[in-house]
């Protein structure tokens, strides 16, 4: 018999201002390289695009591109953001959810995906562990976010952070208090 097909959709992700996409082209080809069973990656047209990533190159990395039905309809579907009511009634019994899912806050989101017989997998409640580090998608984002607040924080600080020394003399670099946990 012909071996089974996993289908894995990705739809747009639908919150305002975000920007982030659940895979990547380069991942969508290493998983069809990787994998013994067949994963056919199916990409909502233009889910990329904010994060930099044209419809041209998940084609390029094997991954089909088609429209929202198609990305919800997946056996599997990857979504960034926690699913709003409307996305979650987009699920079909016995399809598999991985996403962030907020599942210690949203009790009502939570009993809404059970009901609808769909398996959830919250991203952010995989351990931060060694043998979990490739699934980390905690300490990912929090690099980011912190690395983005630096930059920020120049930016609006109005100071260098870094000593310059130039001919016209040094500019000594800012002094800085960093207040934050996560």
């Amino acid at each position: 018999s012909a071996p089974h097909v996993m289908k894995i959709g990705v739809p747009k992700e639908s919150a305002a201002g975000e920007k982030r996409v659940a895979l990547v082209p380069d991942v969508a080809k290493s998983l069809q390289a990787k994998v013994s069973e067949k994963i056919d990656p199916m990409v909502e047209s233009g889910a990329g695009v904010p994060a930099g990533h044209p419809d041209a190159a998940y084609q390029e990395a094997g991954a089909q591109v088609g429209d929202a039905g198609a990305a919800w309809g997946a056996e599997v579907v990857l979504h960034v953001r926690p699913l709003s009511s409307e996305e979650i009634g987009r699920l079909d019994r016995g399809q598999v959810l991985i996403s962030h899912l907020s599942p210690l806050t949203a009790a009502e989101s939570n009993r809404a995906v059970a009901q609808a017989g769909v398996t959830a997998f919250a991203m952010e409640a995989i351990p931060r562990t060694t043998r979990a580090q490739a699934m980390d998608a905690l300490s990912s984002q929090a690099a980011a976010a912190g690395y983005a607040a630096t930059l920020i924080g120049a930016r609006e600080s109005g100071r260098f952070f870094g000593m310059m020394t130039t001919a016209a003399g040094t500019v000594p670099p800012a002094k800085v208090l960093v207040l934050g946990a996560g």
